[in-house]
């Protein structure tokens, strides 16, 4: 099947949300966002609000372009705050990762294959790992490089600071289960090697989507948060927690922040954004009606 709809005026753009039954009060207001925001990066925000099964996608709901608008304005807003929250979370982790095993297998622990679970991973892993060394402009990169000749690769605390923090969730859940990496787990008040894998899975993909400035408030997360049954510090009761939706991925934030970082100010800017959600989308995000009195929230 080919690919026949042809490009569009920002007024055809605007005469064509009116006739699905989108409200526009001011065309000149709505000509200047479409000028700066693209109609399809906007239909990621209409399109909840529409029947996609019929090929007109008529809106199904009464809304606004200023509520649309609001709604684009708050994920903007919902995504620099994760943004923020997992960036601390991220070097947090790689400290920790690199510390625990480089005083136990020393400098060059992550080239030892033996520490692997799954060979063929550490081969795929290692591979990227050496395309984002080459890659960096870091200065530290290129006075190894300069100075040192054997081993080829850069120690651990430098090969691994400068590796995206997927495959920096790839290569701690491909390392054997041992003192290290019961240690990290323990740091982050956690019992289940597997709930803080999850959650670097997760929170390392959620990074992507805020980088890449993508939908965030109502995604399903294709890597889901495990949720944990025995936690060192307070989290939240499982009732109404869907593993799939950004509210299950904002509690394991706070939680780590509450080790990492506390007093951060990421809980007070949740709080504080969540009162103005617009279009009572709080459900879509997988908030419960109740979510601010959990003791996480409240402590």
């Amino acid at each position: 099947m080919n690919y026949t709809k042809p490009p569009i005026s920002i007024a055809d753009q605007i005469a064509k949300l009116k006739a699905r039954g989108l409200t526009i009060n001011d065309e000149a207001k709505a000509t200047s966002y479409l000028s700066n925001i693209s109609y399809y990066r906007l239909r990621a925000y209409t399109y909840p609000f529409q029947d996609n099964k019929n090929s007109l996608h008529p809106f199904i709901v009464r809304v606004t372009f200023d509520e649309i608008i609001n709604l684009y304005v708050f994920d903007r807003k919902f995504r620099l705050l994760l943004f923020d929250a997992i960036e601390k979370i991220e070097i947090s982790m790689r400290t920790e990762i690199i510390y625990q095993w480089a005083l136990s297998n020393g400098s060059h622990w992550h080239l030892d294959a033996a520490l692997y679970r799954n060979p063929v991973q550490f081969a795929k892993n290692y591979t990227r790992l050496s395309e984002e060394i080459k890659r960096s402009e870091e200065t530290f990169i290129k006075h190894y490089r300069q100075k040192y000749t054997n081993p080829t690769d850069p120690p651990s605390w430098m090969s691994l600071e400068v590796t995206s923090f997927g495959l920096l969730s790839l290569i701690f859940s491909n390392l054997k289960k041992g003192p290290e990496k019961i240690a990290v787990t323990k740091y982050y008040g956690l019992n289940d090697i597997s709930v803080l894998e999850s959650w670097m899975h997760s929170l390392s993909n959620i990074r992507n989507v805020c980088a890449h400035h993508s939908r965030l408030w109502n995604r399903r997360l294709t890597a889901h948060i495990k949720l944990p049954t025995n936690t060192k510090f307070t989290f939240v009761k499982h009732k109404n927690i869907l593993p799939y939706k950004v509210y299950a991925a904002v509690c394991s934030i706070q939680y780590l922040l509450n080790i990492i970082s506390p007093g951060c100010g990421f809980k007070d800017r949740l709080l504080s954004l969540m009162k103005n959600c617009p279009l009572a989308q709080e459900k879509e995000m997988g908030f419960p009606p109740d979510w601010q009195n959990e003791p996480l929230w409240k402590n």
